[in-house]
């Protein structure tokens, strides 16, 4: 008897061993509660676009975000790429619209807090961002005045709501565009200026319309927002929010030996800046440097921030104003994604060169030599225990 006492006092101290009892200094509190989704702070106004938070632009843009006639074959919409039930991305290793990309699609929650867009941040607005897929020939292939017909015919009451009139469409050609095929182009050069500039502003007004539905996608909470807040309360984890002892080995490598945090932090685990991380490229898919390539192309864009797009005072263009435009590691730097629902949205990586959190935790601890460039991540001796705990902490990201 006094032997199976002693075994079930033992049995009851593993138990207890094993359902992960915090155990964590005021630093390590401090890092996991900036981390928590209660710390993040209300959106702010999009000075460079005033219908931002005009319900009736979001009801707009909602509509075009999921219209398969803002394509060139009436085939493919924002959201074939962003879906819905799939936290607005497709699981695919490269998006697929009228052919395939060579990136992955991003997920969309919580987006309009960065100020950069795309994986290499080639545009500097939500709304510049959104008019980008629709005329590019592999993702939707239209063109701006084709759009510019298609809202006056489909959605022309609604437009002139929010927006105000619409311009004369005597003499602007159903097709035409300065990234178009040679046709459109042509077109395009034929219209003269004030033409060309009444295109332009029902063309920003799409993406403005998008933008003001994507300001909506915020992320959910999730177990580990109720694990950080309990931890911050001083409350007992009960239900989800009780971590296994894996997870809570793999939240301290996370914000400890690992170092992730360096890059994933804040509430919604990104810094929102670019890094070489020595992602290694695809083979069949075009040569992709990342930011050092974007740069210019930000520049050249006439929506960005500096045109005669955008809403407000040019005050608010200081990302683009300070912009790092030439330095080496930017050559194959990429976005920082945020980790929040990364374990339920495979492959990882700008081109889905990985198909598992196992594979991705493997890179990081391997810190192979990027192709060009010099990555910013060196080798971690991670044992299989480790490895495996940093994988369980992330899927409390995601349920």
């Amino acid at each position: 008897m006094k032997r199976l006492s002693c075994f079930l006092a033992l049995m009851v101290a593993v138990i207890l061993v094993g359902c992960g009892k915090p155990d964590f200094s005021d630093a390590e509190k401090k890092t996991i509660a900036s981390l928590a989704l209660n710390t993040l702070p209300s959106l702010k106004p999009d000075t460079t676009n005033r219908f931002a938070d005009v319900p009736a632009a979001a009801a707009l843009g909602s509509t075009l975000f999921f219209d398969l006639g803002m394509s060139r074959d009436g085939t493919v919409s924002c959201s074939t790429c962003h879906k819905i039930d799939r936290q607005f991305q497709d699981d695919l290793p490269q998006a697929v619209g009228v052919g395939r990309t060579n990136r992955r699609s991003m997920p969309l929650a919580g987006v309009a807090r960065d100020p950069w867009f795309f994986w290499d941040g080639r545009r500097d607005s939500l709304w510049a961002q959104a008019l980008t897929p629709l005329e590019n020939p592999l993702e939707q292939a239209g063109n701006r005045a084709a759009y510019a017909h298609y809202i006056k015919a489909r959605f022309g009451e609604r437009y002139e709501r929010i927006f105000g009139p619409l311009p004369d469409f005597a003499g602007i050609p159903l097709n035409a565009s300065p990234l178009g095929n040679d046709a459109e182009r042509a077109a395009w050069n034929a219209m003269d200026g004030a033409h060309r500039d009444a295109v332009n502003r029902v063309f920003a007004n799409i993406g403005k319309a998008i933008a003001a539905f994507e300001r909506s996608i915020e992320p959910p909470q999730t177990r580990f927002d109720r694990f950080a807040l309990d931890l911050a309360t001083g409350a007992e984890p009960k239900g989800d929010a009780a971590f296994t002892r894996e997870e809570i080995l793999g939240l301290k490598l996370f914000i400890g030996k690992a170092n992730c945090v360096s890059c994933h932090n804040g509430p919604r685990f990104t810094d929102n800046g670019f890094h070489n991380t020595g992602v290694p490229p695809v083979a069949g898919l075009p040569p992709d440097r990342g930011r050092i390539d974007a740069v210019a192309q930000v520049e050249a864009d006439p929506f960005n921030c500096f045109g005669a797009y955008r809403d407000g005072d040019v005050g608010a263009c200081g990302e683009l104003r300070f912009m790092v435009k030439d330095a080496p590691e930017l050559v194959r730097a990429y976005k920082t994604p945020s980790l929040r629902g990364a374990a339920t949205r495979p492959p990882y990586m700008h081109a889905g060169q990985f198909s598992s959190l196992d594979e991705v935790v493997a890179h990081y601890a391997k810190a192979a030599p990027s192709m060009e460039g010099t990555t910013e991540i060196h080798p971690l001796q991670l044992s299989d225990r480790e490895r495996a705990a940093l994988v369980a902490f992330l899927k409390t990201l995601s349920e």
